[in-house]
């Protein structure tokens, strides 16, 4: 967590920065999606120790890892939130299949990897929707992905886990079921009938691919859960990519304004959970520079955001 200090005629003010700050660590550090024990154990002794940040974001790691990464955590007090988007993006689980029986094995793979966090100590897992069918079996395929998150939440809620569905581009990219905030609104409502740890993350990485500006959350207010910064890549034909690269990188989107104005909305909806960064390096940069790019964003959006709403 960071502040940042304002002056104006003779005044000055300090400002903290009023959300939790995470960061995405197998995004950050590529090799730490593959498990890979010594990128998780730099990931994590970089980023915990880093007082900018509170939460690390992370795939399930396998045994060697997190026994490489525990001793950190408990050191250093950080909190850690599980990542699951790989087990639909990666390995091709599908909690809105049209098949039940692969819908049910992606609710058994997320139900086992929502256990091992829990006996970890993580308190919040993540996952996004599965592919987009296409028009004619949409309503169908949200049906099945709304009847999987209750039997998910359901199954997390006993083992205090809150859990989070991410909402994706559904043209450009991945290409996910789940898609316009507003059409992530209608399913959350459903799911929050029956459980409570239950909410929504949108991502402005993700807002250049859905047609969808900061502006366009207010109508989630009642149930976003968690907040992704990063950029959009455009490509040279025009084309946009989900590769999330780091602030001011040839194509990226996104930028301090974009940034600003998410915070204001944030602030004007009574937003209480985290903002998270989720940048990834590009060929030729080491891993640490597109972190410190976004930290740099980050805290220029607020001081411009506080200028203007305190000294103005």
């Amino acid at each position: 967590m960071f502040s940042v200090h304002l002056s104006k005629d003779g005044g000055e003010v300090t400002v903290k920065f009023p959300w939790k700050v995470s960061i995405v660590a197998f995004m950050a550090n590529p090799p730490v999606m593959k498990g890979d024990a010594d990128a998780a154990r730099e990931a994590f002794a970089t980023l915990a120790r880093d007082p900018f940040f509170d939460v690390i974001e992370v795939n399930v790691l396998p045994e060697e890892a997190w026994r490489r990464v525990e001793p950190i955590v408990r050191e250093t007090g950080i909190e850690v939130a599980s990542g699951l988007q790989p087990l639909v993006l990666a390995k091709g689980f599908n909690p809105s299949s049209l098949d039940e029986g692969e819908r049910k094995k992606a609710v058994e793979a997320i139900k086992e990897e929502i256990k091992i966090s829990a006996a970890r100590g993580i308190r919040k897992a993540a996952f996004c929707s599965g592919p987009d069918p296409g028009d004619k079996d949409r309503e169908a395929a949200k049906d099945q992905l709304v009847k999987s998150l209750k039997e998910v939440a359901g199954y997390a809620e006993k083992l205090g886990v809150y859990v989070i569905l991410e909402t994706f581009d559904r043209y450009w990219d991945k290409k996910q079921l789940i898609g316009p905030i507003t059409e992530a609104v209608e399913v959350a409502k459903e799911v929050r009938e029956e459980h409570e740890n239950f909410g929504l993350l949108w991502d402005l990485s993700h807002g250049p691919m859905l047609g969808e500006r900061p502006r366009d959350i207010v109508v989630a207010k009642d149930y976003l859960a968690h907040i992704h910064i990063g950029c959009t890549k455009k490509m040279p034909d025009g084309a946009l990519k989900d590769w999330h690269p780091g602030f001011y990188r040839p194509g990226a989107i996104n930028g301090v304004d974009d940034v600003k104005e998410l915070l204001e909305v944030l602030l004007e909806i009574g937003y209480r959970g985290a903002v998270g960064f989720e940048v990834k390096p590009e060929e030729g940069q080491v891993w640490q520079e597109p972190v410190h790019a976004a930290k740099g964003v980050l805290y220029t959006a607020f001081a411009k955001l506080a200028e203007e709403k305190l000294l103005r």
